[in-house]
């Protein structure tokens, strides 16, 4: 199985239950039921106490209460135990348990709308917004009343970035001489309604200790918007979603022809972010996740792609090379990693 096949998560966890994951590793003799609980020594760390991991069997989650300190569902503890990503976990889980890909997507397509003549008790309904942060509450971004129109789209910086002219206009890009954004390249942001929020600066060139690489607004949340989401929501239907870490990264793919690409201006997902981009897309949509391959692009892909499996069919792409960064991929590389998604 290629490893960017699009996985639906939510799918695999409720096929697998505790016990026969615990079962096919030959734990299951070593632990104590009582009632709605197994509990044990901890298969992940290899500890000896009876008591430190529980199974809660009716909810289907487990906890380490020793050093682990950690818990989840049945592809977290395949992850830790077998030390690889979510998506890597789903997948010896469908090769281990014969769990059959087709099928899974075909229960989730018809739960969505498809005709199906076995009645149903009642109608499937969207996950629950997430719970905003205090940090995302206290009304949108207001939108600005003004533009930075004089900035310089052939700006070496922008050609040393690989971005075209083209490009730089079509998004609003270039470089700033004087004001609020002087000596940066300034980025305009759009709120989903196409409405500019704000100007994200990116220093032109390597900043130093004490000035920051980017620049934003003072007040401004960028935690409430998601990069490119007003261009991209108007893109065909059964085109996937391509999301991202960066602008940069963003206009570059956008400029290699996929047009249906957001950034999340950084490696995390916020409540808000979540929000927009399930009111964007519906049980059908598909999302490739194409985060940077370091630490924090690893980490944040494998939390979004849990969250974003509750409502789209979620593929994450791996780079083989450490530090690859979706900005530095060919036109045919890129056809080649979302052109599997259609």
């Amino acid at each position: 199985m290629p490893k960017s096949t699009f996985i639906d998560f939510k799918a695999v966890k409720s096929a697998l239950t505790m016990e026969r994951v615990l079962e096919h590793y030959g734990l299951l003799d070593s632990f104590k039921r009582s009632g709605d609980s197994l509990s044990g020594p901890c298969p992940i760390h290899k500890g000896s106490n009876p008591t430190q991991f529980r199974v809660s069997i009716s909810k289907n989650v487990w906890n380490c209460f020793s050093e682990c300190k950690h818990g989840g569902n049945t592809l977290d503890f395949i992850a830790r135990k077998e030390n690889v990503t979510i998506h890597a976990a789903a997948m010896k889980a469908i090769e281990w348990f014969g769990l059959n890909l087709g099928e899974m997507k075909a229960d989730a397509e018809q739960e969505a709308g498809e005709p199906d003549e076995t009645p149903r008790q009642a109608p499937p309904t969207r996950p629950k917004p997430p719970i905003q942060t205090k940090a995302e509450s206290g009304g949108p971004n207001k939108a600005l009343n003004f533009r930075l129109d004089k900035l310089e789209r052939e700006h070496l910086y922008l050609k040393e970035r690989g971005i075209t002219l083209e490009t730089a206009v079509d998004f609003g890009a270039g470089f700033c001489e004087k004001g609020m954004m002087a000596g940066r390249i300034a980025i305009p942001i759009h709120n989903p309604d196409g409405k500019v929020v704000a100007y994200a600066g990116r220093f032109a060139g390597v900043p130093s200790d004490d000035n920051p690489k980017y620049k934003l607004p003072q007040g401004f949340r960028k935690s409430l918007e998601v990069f490119n989401i007003d261009r991209a929501v108007k893109e065909p239907r059964d085109i996937p979603w391509v999301i991202v870490e960066g602008f940069f990264d963003c206009m570059k793919l956008h400029q290699l022809g996929h047009k249906k690409v957001v950034a999340l201006m950084g490696s995390t997902m916020s409540g808000a972010q979540e929000e927009l981009i399930r009111k964007s897309t519906d049980s059908r949509s598909q999302a490739i996740i194409m985060f940077d391959e370091d630490e924090a692009g690893r980490a944040g892909r494998e939390d979004i792609a849990v969250r974003l499996a509750k409502f789209v069919f979620v593929k994450v792409h791996t780079f083989e090379r450490e530090d690859m960064q979706p900005k530095n991929l060919t036109s045919e590389e890129l056809a080649a990693i979302v052109g599997g998604g259609k």
